[in-house]
């Protein structure tokens, strides 16, 4: 039902007394509500049109209250229900005087639990409480009307779900993109090994479908992975010229032809090239390469017999360490001087009659054991501002014997070497000023004073395999392993190495590469032999340490039988060397392969010399060369 039309006030007063008025009609209301009223008498015959429209026609009905705003159900006798709209309105016009004032008012009808209490609670028109309590309806009930939630349409995202699948599509993207760009290429691998077979003699039908097709005869094996290095790689493929732009039009909808003017030229992507390799590898964070020149040589500018008396390890620290703010550099300095001015007491070792000395007596004496080497290098360290320790354990050094195969390590015994450990740059770094400064000749029981560094550039993980400390706290390697008294003294491989004298450290040789590894060699096993190694560094090379040119490598091989030597020239890419020889052909049992350096051809130096050289000049003069590794035939 529509609320009727509010009425319109011209001026406050008006307003007021309106609100007056109502407020007397709620009170009459609410009195007449507290107690019950006798019936009242049926309407005078003369008012029909007063009385109200009802369903019953014994009883008759109150007249009609006042309309409000707010709607309520009343239940009639005969179960139906009549809605009573309360809307502000004019008040109703007065009782008339002239009516018997004994005639009572008729009883209003009996309302249920509900309407009382919405009645009892009756507020003006801006009440909420109203409307909540007048909208309820015990007793018409309608059903919900048919709907199913499945076919209901999906709620659109909220801004606060749009945001967080936003922010979650561009973690996944970040993280993707920074994997990427952690990968890293993988190193290179060493060259592959030749596979052991028997080598069959080639027919001429084979020798000739050699000649016609190369590519289908027996092939030299090269290293398959690129090596880091100096012309590790081939030279480049030239490309043919791509000639000038063609000049006829182009077709509706086809491509236009490459430019070629602004390709660049074979030179200036070797350029690029080598530009770009010189930058990846930073010889100077590697301290094989590092030029070490400038502190090695203030190394030698204080020579143990111009040394005061006084003091002498602060005056040592003071003018080895003083003109450098590295530490790697006072570390350097310190390991030099060493080799310079102490050697190693031979006669006090091999008499068993070694004493432990001071510092300053082992500085003026110029004689010392490991333990002395190590003592000295600690205390100028030390005084130099550097943190210093000497370790002490096994050294597999003069004396040391090889652990057979099949055979168990022996136990560890009583300590027999020490050596450094220095912090440079935020870790420890493994030092042995000991032995680089020397080694024993064991034929002569003398000392050879021999600069050995990679005894100081070496890494912890490569020290490690000629060095086992007593406390295994003290082995600092890179991966963090722990390695046993086993596994140390076993070695990365079991058996007899070939031999390797000090000519191949001197050209940059790593000991830890050679192949075979094993000194044995079978020459009764009918396949092919590979002989391979290659340099300490891929910066490695002669010229940057002042050794001029690249030496030639031969295989010295004493032929089938054994009775027809010859040398062969050893294939290299600067960083490796290898050379591949069918076993039969290196001697017989009892006999020993080895490569050796060529130093003098036709009585000049031989170094800068090819292979093809020597072997087209080897009849026509005089040749000698030096033993690098050697290995056993059997």
């Amino acid at each position: 039902m529509a609320d009727t039309q509010q009425p319109q006030f011209n001026s406050l007063a008006e307003r007021i007394a309106a609100l007056n008025k109502q407020k007397s009609f709620n009170k009459s209301a609410f009195n007449s509500d507290d107690k019950k009223r006798p019936p009242p008498p049926p309407p005078p015959p003369s008012q029909p049109k007063d009385k109200p429209n009802t369903a019953s026609s014994s009883r008759p009905l109150p007249p009609p209250l006042p309309h409000r705003h707010v709607q309520a159900t009343s239940a009639n006798d005969d179960g139906g229900t009549s809605i009573i709209s309360h809307a502000l309105a004019p008040l109703p016009p007065l009782r008339n005087s002239q009516a018997p004032s004994a005639s009572a008012p008729p009883p209003l009808p009996r309302r249920t639990s509900t309407q009382s209490n919405v009645t009892a609670g009756r507020r003006i028109s801006a009440s909420s409480l109203v409307s909540q309590n007048s909208a309820a309806s015990t007793q018409r009930k309608l059903p919900p009307p048919n709907c199913d939630p499945a076919s209901l349409p999906p709620l659109p995202p909220t801004r606060r779900e749009r945001e967080a699948k936003a922010k979650d599509s561009t973690t996944v993207n970040v993280v993707e993109v920074g994997a990427k760009r952690v990968a890293a290429p993988p190193k290179p691998s060493l060259p592959p090994r030749v596979p052991s077979r028997p080598v069959k003699s080639a027919t001429p039908t084979e020798i000739k479908s050699a000649d016609d097709k190369p590519t289908d005869g027996p092939r030299r094996k090269l290293p398959l992975a690129a090596i880091k290095g100096f012309g590790s790689g081939g030279s480049p493929a030239h490309r043919s010229d791509g000639g000038s732009t063609p000049t006829s039009s182009l077709h509706e909808g086809e491509a236009p032809a490459v430019p070629l003017a602004s390709r660049p030229s074979d030179a200036q992507i070797d350029a690029a090239s080598a530009r770009a390799i010189s930058k990846s590898q930073q010889p100077d964070d590697c301290w094989i390469c590092h030029d070490w020149s400038g502190v090695d040589e203030t190394a030698a500018q204080f020579p143990r017999d111009s040394l005061p008396r006084g003091d002498v390890v602060g005056h040592l620290a003071r003018g080895l360490c003083g003109p450098f703010t590295s530490a790697a550099d006072k570390a350097r300095a310190i390991f030099t001087w060493c080799h310079y001015n102490i050697y190693y007491d031979t006669a006090s070792f091999f008499n068993n009659n070694i004493k432990a000395m001071p510092v300053e007596e082992t500085i003026f004496s110029g004689r010392a054991v490991c333990q002395g080497y190590a003592e000295t290098y600690k205390a100028i360290a030390m005084r130099a501002g550097l943190e210093c320790i000497v370790v002490s354990g096994h050294g597999k050094g003069f004396g040391h014997v090889p652990l057979q195969k099949g055979a168990s390590a022996p136990p560890q015994g009583p300590d027999t070497h020490a050596w450094n450990a220095v912090w440079i740059e935020g870790h420890w770094k493994l030092v042995d000023a000991c032995w680089g400064a020397g080694h024993i000749d064991g034929a002569s029981k003398t000392f050879k004073q021999q600069f050995a560094p990679n005894h100081f550039t070496w890494s912890n993980d490569k020290f490690g395999l000629r060095h086992f400390p007593r406390d295994s706290r003290y082995q600092f390697r890179s991966d963090g392993r722990t390695l046993s008294w086993q596994e140390y003294y076993r070695g990365p491989f079991e058996g007899n190495s070939p031999a390797f004298y000090t000519n191949a450290h001197d050209e940059g040789i790593a000991e830890d590469s050679v192949e075979p590894r094993d000194r044995d060699i079978a020459v009764h096993s009918g396949g092919m032999v590979r002989f391979q190694f290659c340099k300490i560094c891929e910066h490695w090379t002669s010229e940057k340490n002042g050794l001029g040119k690249p030496p030639l490598l031969l295989l010295c091989i004493n032929g089938a039988g054994g009775r027809s030597e010859r040398q062969i020239p050893m294939e290299t890419n600067g960083y490796w060397h290898w050379v591949d020889v069918e076993a039969r052909e290196l001697g017989v049992g009892g006999q020993s392969v080895q490569v050796s350096q060529l130093t003098m051809l036709d009585g000049r130096d031989a170094r800068g010399v090819t292979g093809q050289q020597y072997l087209s000049r080897r009849n026509t003069g005089s040749t000698s060369w030096l033993s690098f590794i050697k290995w056993e035939l059997v």
